[in-house]
C-alpha cells in the first residue's frame, strides 16, 4: 500500500472521531506493511487533554509490540502533531511519521521543531486537502 493508501485509513478514523464529536483527527500505525494501531481524538470523551489521536495509537501500538520504541513503525496522521505529540514520538524512536494537513498554529515544526527523535523520517502533505477539509467542515458546523 502506499502513503495515499494509508492515510485514507488515517481519514477513516478522523471520520469516526467527527461522528463522535471529537476533533476529526485520526491515526494509524504501520509496522511491517501491516496496520497495528487505529485510534483517532479522544479528548471529550476522556475529557483528557492529552487523549490525542497520536497518543492513543501510540499506546496501542507499543502494548501489540510489547515494547515502547516504534523504531520500525510509521505513523500516519491526518493534522501535523503538536508539541505534546511530538515529544512523545520523539521518546518512542519512530521511524517514520506521516501526516495530511500542517497545523501553523499549533504543530510541532512551529514550537518545538526537535522534538521527533533524529533518526525519524517526516513526510508532510499526504492528502492534506482532504484532511484540512475534514477539519474545516467540522468546526464550520461548530461555530
Amino acid at each position: 500500500m502506499t502513503d495515499e493508501d494509508y492515510m485514507k485509513r488515517a481519514l477513516a478514523e478522523a471520520k469516526q472521531a467527527a461522528a463522535e464529536g471529537e476533533i476529526p483527527v485520526g491515526a494509524i500505525v504501520v509496522c511491517q506493511d501491516r496496520i497495528i494501531a487505529r485510534a483517532h481524538n479522544l479528548t471529550e470523551t476522556l475529557h483528557d487533554v492529552t487523549a490525542h489521536a497520536e497518543m492513543q495509537a501510540v499506546t496501542a501500538a507499543a502494548d501489540h509490540l510489547g515494547g515502547k520504541y516504534l523504531d520500525v513503525c510509521t505513523l500516519y496522521v491526518t493534522l501535523e502533531p503538536c508539541t505534546m505529540c511530538a515529544g512523545a514520538l520523539g521518546w518512542a524512536q519512530l521511524g517514520r511519521l506521516v501526516y495530511g494537513a500542517s497545523d501553523p498554529k499549533r504543530g510541532y515544526s512551529v514550537y518545538a521543531p526537535d522534538a521527533l527523535h533524529p533518526k525519524t523520517e517526516v513526510c508532510g502533505g499526504i492528502l492534506a486537502d482532504d484532511c484540512a477539509t475534514l477539519l474545516k467542515e467540522f468546526f464550520k458546523q461548530r461555530r
